[in-house]
């Protein structure tokens, strides 16, 4: 038993990815045994604390490569991020959640089984990221895909059980053609590499990817970018992300939007730098390219039409997928590193956002934008924060995705002046939508529908806790659009190098 969970875990409790991997696995554990909803929720918030300790600890203690894990420049970056939001979502539920059980009529084991799954798919997504073997990375992802459908159907309505059962089958088409694809690269490394682990580990893989197949790695590329690219949510494969960020639980939406469309991205870049290191292999910059371009175009467009507030910001989260993904396919110093600072300024400024709906929701009692109106007047905290969120993820200045925007469109005018075209149409048109559904949501006399007060059957101290965190995103935003620490920029180009 405990030879099969050492293969599992980093046993050592001094790792810090001891503590990463192994507060949320048995944290989820404990969960589903909680009888008390609320002990359930403030433990799931000490379970996420203890991982983002562990993701901070590894900035300092850089645990030796095994065959299963591994943590080097750039998944160290997206650990400690994911830990992060996963950290501030928690909090932001221990006050959302508990006002649903009332208007939802959601009972204990509901709520248990929530909190329980949260740390699962916490558990699936830091397991994805920190994972050396790329069978262990597809297992991840799909495990993450399985925990989400669970989370996104917890209110049982018709319209969730509907979105959670498109999104799994979907994304289950999707990481097929994954698996797949990464089966392809195993038979590519193996002449080279040897059978089994080894020839699975990326670590080991990519000194020697060069001498790979190229006819089976370029096969294999096109598997992985349409199979990894749904998960994504790249156009045209993008057709579970509205529906699942509509219907399940506002946190939930916030980590899918945040977090788990970065993991997917990390697992397809990771198969690009193997790509990138056979020069006989076909350039996969291309290929991503091209959906980004599609991703921008057909969200910024679809914005229009949006009369969700909840699905209005998930065809956001596609357009801002393409724009990330049109970066890293542009490649090069300046590109990636706008790819990366955008990746990170997204989960920030886009889960801040769902806080903000997800608060917005609860006070007007509707998710049709044609019906919250006069926020700053009615709700003039809450308003504003959402004011601020919206232009932020438009793009304004001084705001850091203005500042990762500006380089993803300079990099590629210094390359191809053409292609930075259509990205700065789609970009214009996406402005003009967000602005449009800001005016009404946000300026003149409130809806019918707003409540009497921002605190509506809820306390002080549980009100703060769900403003907190959407404080904490938009400053850092903020922040970084005015200054970026040089250990941080130093940081970006190193990984930027890497990813080539």
């Amino acid at each position: 038993m405990m030879g099969s969970l050492a293969s599992l875990l980093p046993l050592e409790v001094h790792n810090p990815l001891f503590w990463v991997l192994g507060t949320p696995l048995v944290g989820a554990g404990l969960l589903a045994c909680i009888p008390d909803w609320r002990q359930a929720a403030w433990l799931n918030v000490a379970i996420s604390a203890a991982a983002l300790g562990g993701a901070i600890g590894l900035l300092y203690v850089r645990p030796a490569e095994t065959v299963l894990f591994f943590i080097d420049d750039f998944n160290i970056y997206l650990v400690v991020l994911t830990a992060f939001v996963g950290f501030t979502t928690a909090l932001f539920s221990a006050s959302y959640i508990g006002r649903e059980s009332k208007t939802r009529r959601l009972t204990s084991q509901h709520l248990r089984f929530y909190h329980s799954m949260y740390q699962a798919f916490m558990f699936t997504m830091l397991l994805a990221l920190s994972a050396n073997n790329i069978g262990v990375l597809w297992v991840a992802v799909e495990a993450a895909t399985l925990t989400t459908v669970l989370m996104v159907s917890l209110y049982r309505t018709r319209e969730a059980i509907e979105a959670a059962w498109k999104y799994f089958i979907l994304c289950s088409v999707g990481i097929g053609l994954a698996l797949f694809g990464t089966i392809l690269v195993y038979l590519a490394a193996q002449p080279v590499m040897g059978d089994g682990a080894l020839a699975m580990a990326w670590a080991q893989m990519i000194k020697r990817a060069g001498a790979f197949q190229p006819e089976l790695m370029n096969l294999a590329f096109v598997f992985l970018l349409v199979g990894y690219g749904t998960k994504v949510g790249l156009a045209p494969l993008h057709a579970w992300l509205p529906d699942a960020h509509a219907e399940g639980p506002t946190p939930i939406s916030a980590v899918l939007s945040g977090l788990l469309l970065n993991v997917a991205l990390y697992a397809l870049l990771r198969f690009k730098m193997l790509i990138n290191a056979n020069e006989h292999a076909l350039q996969p910059g291309p290929l991503m390219i091209g959906m980004g371009c599609s991703s921008i175009f057909v969200a910024s467009f679809m914005l229009y039409r949006r009369g969700d507030i909840k699905r209005l910001f998930a065809y956001s989260s596609i357009e801002h997928m393409g724009i990330i993904t049109f970066a890293f396919g542009m490649g090069g110093g300046l590109a990636n590193f706008a790819g990366l600072l955008h990746m990170t300024m997204h989960s920030l400024v886009k889960s801040a956002i769902f806080f903000a709906v997800g608060l917005i929701t609860q006070a007007t009692g509707t998710k049709r934008i044609a019906d919250i109106r006069g926020l700053t007047v009615s709700h003039p905290f809450l308003g504003w924060a959402f004011v601020i969120g919206v232009l932020a993820i438009a793009g304004l200045p001084p705001m850091g995705i203005f500042m990762s925007e500006f380089l993803v469109i300079s990099s590629t005018f210094a390359r191809n002046a053409w292609l930075a075209v259509p990205v700065m149409i789609g970009l214009l048109v996406t402005f003009g939508a967000l602005i449009l559904r800001l005016q009404g949501m946000a300026f003149g006399e409130p809806g019918h529908l707003a409540a009497d007060s921002e605190r509506t059957h809820q306390g002080w101290f549980m009100h703060s806790l769900g403003v907190v965190p959407l404080v904490a995103h938009l400053t850092l935003a903020l922040v970084a659009g005015v200054y970026l620490p040089d250990e941080l920029v130093t940081w970006f180009k190193v990984v930027a190098k890497l990813l080539g």
